[in-house]
């Protein structure tokens, strides 16, 4: 059995600024969220969401299927970063420390 290391489970954040003006934009941008979290992901800010991941390789195949959903207009960023790193988020709100995000537990199937 593989031992869970924080170097090996990852953090996928997706980043998007998409235009919304009209009405097609608005559709499309909003398809677009609704991808994400058909997907798993969870709201961190407004157009920022992350997911968990257990692997490169499943972060990997994730931001193949998100690419194929990117609207043309807009700017789409995607982040991998190791939960270790991810762990080192420092945050604020109105100038107050926040808690670190909370913990998933991972399911391992023997």
């Amino acid at each position: 059995m593989q031992q869970l290391s924080a170097y090996r489970i990852m953090w996928l954040i997706c980043m998007f600024d998409l235009p919304v003006t009209e009405g097609d934009e608005r559709k499309k941008a909003t398809q677009f969220r609704n991808d994400l979290l058909d997907e798993g992901f969870e709201m961190a800010q407004f157009s920022v969401y992350m997911r968990h991941l257990p692997s490169r390789e499943k972060a990997d195949a994730l931001t193949k299927r998100l690419i194929a959903r990117v609207p043309p207009d807009g700017k789409v960023s995607i982040i991998i970063i190791t939960d270790k790193q991810f762990g080192e988020i420092t945050s604020y709100r109105n100038l107050k420390p926040q808690s670190p995000a909370k913990k998933h537990d991972q399911l391992v199937l023997l």
